[in-house]
């Protein structure tokens, strides 16, 4: 269970503006990644990132020490200064062994996010585990950390309130939209076509906005997210991101979440969207590092909606649900306890796999060799008996050893 091991940056442990430095963009993820397993030492690895929070996942066997985290965050990144790797070293919160398992298991069932309840995180994390297993990062280990993961989130949401009445950053952000109180028929305009943008893009159609212009670095996934969005009275139109600095046709609420490393909406790019217009802009940036440069805001008239915006909902929600924290937590520590026992039996499961080859060669040598000569004299009625024998003989001494393995674990616990 040690090998175990969790490096987490979250909004309760580093400043929102810093977690960019953790960010890896999509395009380069697994390129990266294999780079830091190999160089680290580490058998398996996946990485989660969501728009409040940064996570390694990862399996191996050495000291989760200040030398181990060194060379992690050396290999992280290869331009960081010493600077850079000490700020990383003393943010991280490590977990390992049970701790990690109890995070990840807390992660998954949202008790560990901003908004206790949002039934995302466990897409997301799923999603995260399935990128990493694809490309051949993951094994047998991380296999059976995340099947029984999701299967204790699972049993969070359905025994217990804790999505009731769900909220989500999605939900948030359209409540502030309707605090401000703004028209149905505003122009807006959609940087991205992730998965945030697509379930606030949807949840405006549901209220009924209408009026879209989708900019995505894909046309495709953006055309995607069009067809997602058809309605009857809908406006929708879809360009390509390189069209955005040629873009006039205005806006009045602009929602920004893409996976890119460094400002999507720039001082020139905003001052181009702006044209003449001179009434104050709303501005949802959900990326993670920003998209919009922060500098747009000293110049301009803007109402800003972001994480860090979020964090005074997030702790009311969490006032909210606390009576169903201690149900969940205990479902969590039940999982733990299941899945050692799972553990211990898989380790069984392991060793025991070359006893069947063992079990053929001295059937084998039996055969050939030591009572060779004897089975040569009998009958080909008696040699057909023999056979069927030691056949039952050998599928029994296969599942036995197996068997009583396991009511040995069962009575340990």
């Amino acid at each position: 269970m040690n090998r175990l091991k969790i490096l987490a940056f979250t909004y309760k442990n580093t400043p929102l503006d810093n977690l960019g430095k953790f960010f890896i963009a999509e395009d380069e993820r697994i390129q990266r990644l294999s780079f830091l397993k190999r160089q680290s030492g580490i058998a398996e690895i996946f990485y989660l990132a969501t728009c409040n929070r940064v996570e390694f996942v990862f399996s191996s066997d050495m000291s989760f020490d200040e030398v181990f985290l060194y060379t992690f965050f050396e290999k992280f990144k290869s331009d960081w200064t010493k600077e850079n790797i000490s700020f990383a070293i003393q943010h991280a919160e490590k977990f390992e062994g049970e701790e990690a398992l109890k995070h990840l298991f807390r992660v998954a069932s949202s008790l560990d996010s901003m908004l206790v309840g949002e039934r995302e995180i466990i897409t997301q994390v799923r999603q995260a585990y399935e990128r990493c297993l694809d490309a051949g990062l993951c094994g047998d280990f991380l296999r059976l950390v995340m099947k029984n993961t999701i299967t204790a989130a699972k049993k969070v949401f359905t025994d217990t309130q804790i999505a009731a009445k769900p909220v989500s950053v999605v939900s948030i952000a359209y409540r502030k939209l309707r605090d401000l109180k703004v028209k149905l028929n505003a122009r807006i305009l959609i940087i991205g076509a992730g998965e945030t943008n697509t379930n606030l893009a949807k949840y405006l159609v549901k209220h009924g906005f209408k009026n879209f212009t989708i900019f995505n670095r894909t046309l495709s996934c953006g055309q995607k997210l069009s067809e997602t969005l058809k309605s009857e009275n809908a406006s929708i139109a879809v360009y390509s991101l390189d069209e955005l600095k040629k873009y006039k046709g205005g806006f009045d609420v602009l929602i920004s979440c893409t996976s890119s490393d460094e400002p999507v909406i720039t001082n020139d790019i905003y001052s181009h969207l702006l044209g003449e217009e001179v009434n104050e802009k709303i501005i949802i940036d959900l990326a993670m590092p920003a998209d919009v440069d922060r500098t747009i805001l000293e110049n301009h008239a803007v109402h800003l909606i972001d994480i860090e915006h979020l964090k005074s909902v997030a702790d009311k929600n969490l006032k909210e649900r606390q009576g169903e924290l201690h149900v969940a937590e205990k479902i969590i520590e039940e999982s733990i306890l299941e899945f050692r026992q799972l553990l211990r039996t898989r380790k069984v499961e392991l060793k025991m796999k070359e006893v069947p080859e063992k079990i053929r060669q001295i059937k084998s040598k039996a055969v050939n060799e030591i009572f060779a000569r004897e089975i040569e004299t009998m009958d080909e009625s008696s040699k057909e008996t023999l056979s069927k024998v030691l056949d039952y003989m050998e599928k029994k001494y296969i599942s036995v050893p197996m068997v009583m393995a396991k009511e040995i674990i069962l009575k340990r616990e």
